[in-house]
């Protein structure tokens, strides 16, 4: 049996992982972020020792453990490079906990491992090439190639979140214009509603879904509008898809994978978004006689994290 570990920036989750991809026990913990680096250690360590407990377990019954992490790792030292949510660079996460558990520790993105599991128990499975995006707060991606994770030389291999393009009306968190999570994210769907729900006179059931308080607005509000044949959210839908799809196309060109995989909060929307994203892809394709891979919602959801930690 193995431990996966999800490590956000607020929540730390933690559960023993069987070979099949089944969660036996689970824990989580809020995340420490203004405590630092140790305070985060001792929390992991203490989710570590309780489900163990509750499965009337020791550490010796487990062959690794996994951590996957919202930030820049390097696998083969098991140092965290940068971590913004965490207010990390360059510590080392994977010998600490070694030292604390005496159990093999690996460390990597946490995309990616949610990547891993798709591949092996969930959307994927059973391709050789595929790709995971996570659409949530920002966006996420996860590389699988011939089987096997690819971080590149320096760890950024899958940032596709920060893949250019466009131009837009606000700055990236990294300091850029025209990353990809600032056009396709739940963020980027909520910041665009704002700005253009503010900005008309049109009538429109955004403002009776957020009480006419435009910070309220949330990414399901604008879908379900939308679904609903409201003129002002299928815009906003629709210019989210359309770059969406340009970061599609720029995968397929780079990597030409078996198959694309959607997660994350945005995902919920399901087949209303996928047969949108499909459609535009189509009509972006650099080759319209090659058979490119198919897009698919991820099956995994919350627990994909735990479970492609667990994995590594």
């Amino acid at each position: 049996m193995r431990i996966g570990i999800d490590l956000g920036g607020t929540t730390i989750k933690a559960g023993i992982v069987d070979s099949s991809g089944g969660i036996l026990q689970q824990s989580f913990t809020s995340t420490r972020v203004a405590d630092g680096f140790e305070a985060i250690v001792d929390d992991i360590v203490m989710l570590v020792k309780e489900i163990l407990d509750k499965a009337a377990l020791s550490i010796s019954d487990i062959e690794s453990i996994g951590i996957g992490i919202p930030g820049i790792t390097d696998y083969s030292t098991g140092k965290v490079i940068y971590c913004t949510n965490l207010a990390w660079e360059n510590v080392p996460l994977a010998d600490r906990l070694k030292e604390r558990l005496g159990v093999s520790v690996s460390i990597e993105n946490d995309a990616t491992v949610a990547a891993l599991a798709e591949s092996l128990f969930g959307s994927t499975k059973g391709v050789q090439n595929s790709v995971f995006l996570t659409l949530g707060t920002g966006i996420g991606g996860g590389i699988i190639i011939n089987g096997r994770i690819f971080s590149g030389s320096h760890g950024a291999g899958a940032e596709i979140g920060h893949m250019i393009v466009g131009e837009n009306f606000y700055n990236c968190n990294c300091g850029k214009n025209g990353c990809l999570e600032t056009f396709a994210s739940a963020t980027a769907i909520k910041r665009y509603a704002a700005h253009l729900v503010s900005g008309t006179k049109e009538a429109t059931m955004l403002l009776e879904l957020c009480e006419n308080d435009t910070d309220k607005l949330e990414a399901k509000h604008v879908f379900n509008a939308a679904k609903a044949g409201d003129k002002l959210a299928m815009e906003i839908v629709d210019r989210m898809v359309k770059y969406l799809s340009i970061g599609i196309v720029n995968i397929y060109n780079l990597l030409d994978p078996d198959m694309i995989a959607i997660g994350g909060g945005v995902s919920k929307a399901g087949d209303f978004l996928l047969e949108k994203i499909k459609n535009k892809v189509k009509e972006l394709v650099f080759n319209c006689n090659i058979t490119y891979g198919d897009i698919v919602i991820a099956q995994l959801e919350n627990e994909a994290g735990i479970v492609g930690a667990a994995f590594l």
